[in-house]
């Protein structure tokens, strides 16, 4: 009995030694006077809730209104942009592999390390190359034609967000790999691949907000069925290099007109300089391609189609557009000296970053009706576009290509 009082006793020192040690690192913190939730301030547990029941986006645009928005154009270009000191916070250590040696572009948070690795690949993501890439996309979008003309024809309704996954999917592969992984055509989950990068998404941005627990977790998620369908994808990539790999040539001269997939110019790149880019650069890239091109490009595809229904106005506009056309021929590290953003100030070492939700819900960016769907907006003051275009991001611009 005894021995329980005093486990008791030291559970609640403990405990109260917790408490009062927050509340004085709280009330001596330097973003004391940045207003928000209560109890943000002592925990990371209220963010951990937004992100795991899916608040978090309104969340945010709702404290904006209610303290008053932090959320500037300019901030934006000083958080993300190049050479500016902002490293990238331990929210992205949940998106690698804690067990791996080998440096992910995405999840890297060393400046030096990201730019080596994003030297080898840069050059396929410029937009010359991008624009070659057409011809894959033609491929698939014909696929795609063809099975929504098959369900009209029938009379058979489908879940377009399905089909735009199914799409997105095996234009990343195409471009990727130079080879669907044939969603189009079986219109199924094909290995739990869809399934298995939900679920590895949602791990990520929960586990985000306690990277510290990321290794541990890992190992359990890496025995989980959540990684059958991402071993099949790594393992239809890794056959597609290795195929591509018997026909590329060190002398092989890639033709002007002619698309090429990414992984053939890795290869011809490691054929003709075998220390410039390794198979497991190869490998990850591509398989970084699939996971982080895919769904954000079926999410955007499902809700163009969507607005596009629900507003006709807009619908009508487009398809004129298109006519006359044919008639003619998308968190950094604050560094050592500190940073002021948008009138505030965050010491070095916070995180800080620009919320999606939030930014393209600014007014004084998009004018009173920002929520509203209206493409149109970017045409009505054409001196305003570039200023615009700091708030359109991308993974691309934001994380992949930039430092």
């Amino acid at each position: 009995m005894k021995s329980m009082s005093l486990y008791v006793l030291l559970v609640f020192c403990l405990t109260l030694g917790w408490f009062i040690l927050t509340l004085v690192n709280v009330l001596r913190s330097p973003l004391r006077r940045v207003p928000g939730p209560f109890l943000a301030r002592f925990t990371r547990l209220w963010l951990l809730k937004q992100v795991y029941f899916g608040t978090y986006p309104k969340t945010s645009i709702e404290l904006h209104r209610k303290y008053g928005y932090i959320d500037d154009p300019a901030a934006a270009k000083i958080i993300y942009g190049s050479g500016r000191g902002f490293t990238k916070s331990q929210w992205y250590y949940a998106s690698g592999n804690p067990i791996s040696p080998l440096p992910n572009i995405f999840a890297e948070p060393n400046p030096h390390i990201h730019a080596q690795a994003r030297r080898k690949v840069a050059a396929a993501y410029s937009m010359t190359n991008l624009v070659q890439l057409e011809p894959f996309i033609d491929k698939c979008s014909a696929v795609l034609r063809d099975r929504l003309e098959e369900f009209a024809r029938s009379g058979t309704s489908v879940e377009i967000s399905h089909w735009m996954q199914c799409y997105a999917f095996d234009v990343i592969g195409m471009m990727t790999l130079g080879k669907r992984f044939g969603f189009l055509d079986s219109g199924e989950d094909i290995q739990g691949i869809m399934s298995s990068l939900s679920q590895y998404l949602v791990y990520c941005a929960n586990v985000g907000v306690f990277p510290e627990w990321h290794k541990t977790l890992f190992r359990r998620q890496m025995r989980s069925q959540t990684v059958s369908g991402l071993t099949h994808v790594r393992g239809f990539a890794n056959a597609q290099l290795e195929e591509k790999r018997e026909k590329v040539k060190a002398d092989d001269v890639p033709h002007p007109n002619v698309a090429e997939d990414f992984i053939t110019k890795f290869l011809r790149v490691q054929a003709q300089d075998p220390t410039k880019i390794t198979n497991a650069d190869i490998s990850s890239v591509c398989t970084m391609n699939i996971g982080a091109g895919s769904d954000t490009t079926s999410i955007s595809l499902t809700s163009i189609i969507f607005n596009l229904i629900k507003h006709p106005r807009v619908l009508e506009r487009l398809r004129a557009e298109i006519k006359e056309h044919e008639s003619q021929e998308s968190g950094r590290v604050v560094p050592s000296d500190g940073a002021t953003l948008a009138g505030q100030y965050f010491p070095p070492g916070t995180v800080v970053g620009i919320n999606a939700w939030v930014a393209h819900a600014n007014t004084k960016v998009f004018g009173h009706d920002a929520h509203v769907f209206r493409p149109e907006r970017w045409l009505d003051y054409p001196e305003l576009v570039k200023e615009r275009e700091a708030y359109f991001m991308t993974i691309q611009s934001l994380d992949i290509l930039s430092t």
